[in-house]
């Protein structure tokens, strides 16, 4: 069985606004809630005129309080840019106020470009190479679990409460995955990035896994990127504005929004980019219900994994909405 989920950068697209995109992003919980859909994550992106989450601790809070079932979290809290007591605080709030029903993931990267992480990390000293004690810490923090001797030992996360938010780490390395499987937490696994020869991550979480008081079995899932249609033809035509957002993001040149169909289609491509798109389209599930469907079980054995946290971008929020929908039904029995 196949447990899917939900992904969301809240993108703004051309000739829409941060309002409007934030807005999208209430309307597509709520309706995966109605779905089934497991858990719903917002990202954490800085400095960006494309994308409008920037706080996902916030928009949680947000989304939390209009839907009913689903579950709601972080995809991620860029743990570095932070002090791992304020955000333990953060979530127990959260968690207070929605038992059980929220998710923390946790990110080594910074979401943003230099001057944005200078600006967050302002009169501060921080490094990569402390995470893992941050994400010690902040374990410790959320389930009152500081160890003897702890610097900060006796110190608890308010309000003090029964339950804890999951805690997942992500990536797309084998950096990220390593870290997740000697400490015992969730890996989950950003398929959608596309980088050559990611998956040995998730493979490299699998072998090293060690059970731990947090969790006594491995616990991972892939965020893949979807876009589903009626007709393959229409799929991916909609998946035009992905490619020329990515396409230019990965030359270092964020678009200042999600470009419509027709502004994909009137870009001037070079034979490169033309080339490089392709390579990109490997990497994604494009295509009607029974193709996404069939795809993702290959992925299921492959990566020998049960949950997939579905990445869909499209400018026509309609169309995103019934992709969404389209994915759904189509493992409604499964």
């Amino acid at each position: 069985m196949i447990t899917l989920s939900v992904l969301d950068q809240s993108q703004i697209c051309e000739g829409r606004t941060a309002s409007a995109a934030l807005n999208e992003t209430t309307q597509l919980a709520q309706e995966a809630d109605r779905l089934g859909y497991a858990r719903y994550w917002v990202a954490e992106h800085h400095a960006s005129s494309a994308l409008a989450s920037s706080s996902p601790e916030v928009l949680i809070a947000h989304l939390a309080a209009l839907t009913k079932r689903i579950r709601v979290g972080s995809g991620g809290v860029m743990l570095s840019h932070y002090s791992a007591y304020k955000v333990a605080e953060n979530f127990r709030l959260l968690e207070a106020l929605h038992p059980g029903r929220i998710d923390l993931g946790l990110g080594r990267a910074p979401g943003g470009m230099p001057i944005s992480t200078r600006a967050l990390q302002e009169g501060k000293y921080t490094s990569i190479d402390h995470y893992p004690q941050q994400v010690d810490d902040l374990a410790g923090y959320l389930h009152d679990a500081l160890p003897p001797g702890h610097r900060f030992a006796g110190l608890q996360a308010a309000p003090m409460i029964r339950t804890s938010p999951e805690i997942w780490l992500l990536g797309s390395s084998s950096g990220s995955a390593h870290i997740a499987a000697e400490k015992g937490l969730a890996f989950a696994y950003a398929h959608f990035f596309g980088v050559p020869g990611s998956e040995q991550s998730i493979f490299d979480y699998q072998k090293r896994f060690q059970p731990s008081w947090l969790n006594a079995k491995q616990k991972t899932l892939a965020a893949v990127m979807v876009i589903c249609a009626e007709t393959d033809e229409e799929a991916n035509r909609l998946a035009m504005s992905s490619d020329l957002f990515f396409l230019l993001l990965r030359s270092g040149r964020l678009m200042d929004s999600f470009p419509s169909v027709q502004t994909a289609v009137d870009y001037p491509y070079t034979e490169t980019d033309l080339e490089l798109i392709q390579a990109t389209r490997r990497q994604r599930i494009i295509g009607t219900p029974d193709k996404v469907k069939e795809q993702l079980l290959v992925m299921q054995k492959q990566y020998n994994i049960d949950e997939f946290m579905v990445v869909t971008l499209t400018h026509d929020f309609a169309a995103r909405i019934r992709s969404y929908q389209l994915v759904a039904e189509a493992f409604k029995d499964s």
